[in-house]
């Protein structure tokens, strides 16, 4: 899940990547030789439906904890802590 909200993430920032085209040609024997090889750097602009939903997102969740009372609000602080601590330490 984590992957797909990291590939979200890029995809409403936008982001470069390398396109790569190759020409191949047969030799005298029918093997496949690489003639050229290019390598293009492209830009991917922000995508707009990506952006929408990070958004929906974020807007959902300040929803939710602004009708939280305090109490809720401090277990969930607990919790979260709690998750990042057990995170770091898988990560080590």
């Amino acid at each position: 899940m984590e992957d797909i909200k990291k590939a979200l993430l890029k995809k409403a920032l936008g982001f470069c990547s390398d396109e790569i085209v190759e020409e191949y040609s047969l030799d005298e024997q029918g093997n496949s030789v690489l003639n050229k090889r290019k390598v293009t750097k492209k830009y991917n602009p922000p995508d707009i439906s990506a952006m929408k939903i990070l958004l929906e997102k974020e807007n959902a969740l300040d929803d939710r904890l602004s009708h939280m009372t305090m109490s809720e609000l401090k277990k969930e602080k607990k919790r979260l802590l709690k998750q990042l601590k057990e995170e770091e330490k898988s990560e080590s």
